[in-house]
């Protein structure tokens, strides 16, 4: 049999064995329980009843079977970038000025975040929207994240990553794109939007990366107080798991491998503290949905490779100094149950071009989950401008460009 090409795309449909599900089942089952929270709330943690029940659902009510024809459904596929297999869901449009997307996930996400997105953005007048939204989305999963390879060396950073992404933009055929993310997503889409302004023509952000100076917190406003005191509170109470991932992933990694219980746990942490509500993330994102997002963590062995990224980028991942103002046109919603937001005065410092800022009512930090129509919109609304009509096929060495105009 031929050697396929170091560049070769391919499907890859997911078929996880029914041993590895039973496994599951039995390892929550046997799973050692610690005493009781001593305070009524959670901010000790995820409350013992809560966490019972939702294990309890996990091993004897949860469908992965569903999940995983989700992913098949979106065009699962694979391809080896760098060393390492990247596993991305990639699904064109019927429109024929449809451009391309990019969706970028961040921790403790994962492709499955997008799903209720993907519809609405590659087929918009199926979902009552209109033809000239339309988008061919591709969504990848980041080194050592879901069903993608493993690193097995030190480096990738957001850097690398946005790196590897433009090498799978280009090989999927597409010469100029746009770029969507939030969490960690957010970061390689900045850096994306740093290393290749002329192939990245316009970028969006539920997650905004800026980081008031001191002259700006001392003349903040009422409003831009608040949202200082937010990020400091998430900093002081809520970001104890960063910090261990940023400074021992290997040491949390052996206990989230091994226990199914701990890692639903680590990971329904976040979906409690920075979701918009008020501690019961049930009441805004299914909890099949929630298990979907775990399972791309258990499945795959994924809890101590993901947790690298934060020790990558603690040590020397980000980069010294102020940069000068980004020359991507952007797009910005701030959520309201999101920890770092950023006022409009804020943003418009660091980029050249503001295309949309906006102040949602509803939704917090994993908005695709929360709040997938409006975030749908708000992706929409940022890249509407950006847009030309089709006039002939618009073509370059690398791709198909899908009529996209600077």
């Amino acid at each position: 049999m031929p050697f396929a090409p170091a560049d070769a795309v391919e499907p890859f449909p997911i078929a996880v064995p029914e041993a590895a599900l039973q496994d599951l089942r039995r390892r929550l089952g046997d799973t050692r329980w610690p005493d009781r929270e001593t305070v009524q709330d959670g901010s000790q943690g995820p409350r013992l009843d809560r966490l019972r029940a939702l294990c309890e659902h996990w091993a004897t009510g949860y469908d992965w079977r569903r999940a995983e024809r989700d992913i098949n459904d979106l065009g699962s596929s694979r391809t080896a970038i760098d060393g390492v297999d990247i596993h991305f869901l990639h699904v064109r449009s019927p429109e024929p000025d449809a451009v391309p997307l990019l969706l970028c996930h961040g921790w403790p996400g994962s492709v499955l975040e997008f799903r209720r997105l993907v519809g609405p953005l590659t087929d918009p007048v199926a979902h009552g929207g209109d033809a000239r939204d339309a988008f061919h989305v591709v969504i990848p999963s980041m080194p050592g994240f879901g069903f993608s390879g493993k690193p097995t060396t030190t480096g990738w950073n957001t850097s690398r990553i946005a790196d590897a992404w433009i090498t799978l933009m280009r090989r999927l055929g597409y010469g100029t794109w746009f770029a969507q993310g939030g969490d960690w997503g957010a970061a390689v889409v900045e850096q994306i939007t740093r290393k290749a302004p002329e192939r990245c023509l316009g970028a969006h952000f539920n997650l905004p990366l800026v980081f008031p100076t001191a002259q700006e917190i001392a003349e903040a406003t009422d409003e831009e107080q608040r949202m200082i005191a937010r990020a400091q509170r998430y900093q002081s109470s809520q970001s104890a798991y960063a910090q261990e991932q940023a400074t021992r992933p290997q040491t949390i990694g052996y206990s989230l491998a091994d226990s199914p219980a701990g890692l639903a746990a680590w990971i329904y942490t976040l979906f409690e503290d920075v979701t918009d509500s008020d501690g019961n993330p049930e009441d805004v994102i299914d909890r099949d949905e929630i298990l979907d997002d775990v399972m791309l963590y258990w499945l795959p062995n994924a809890a101590a490779s993901s947790a690298r990224l934060y020790w990558e980028e603690g040590w020397g991942g980000a980069a010294a100094g102020s940069p000068p103002p980004n020359p991507v046109p952007a797009g910005f919603s701030i959520f309201p149950g999101e920890a770092v937001q950023a006022s409009r005065r804020w943003v418009e410092r660091r980029y050249e071009t503001v295309l949309h800022h906006a102040r949602l009512e509803r939704g917090g930090h994993f908005a695709a989950l929360e709040q997938p129509e409006v975030l749908t919109g708000e992706i929409r609304k940022t890249f509407r401008s950006l847009r030309v009509p089709r006039v002939q096929s618009t073509q370059d060495s690398a791709g198909d460009c899908g009529g996209i105009s600077r």
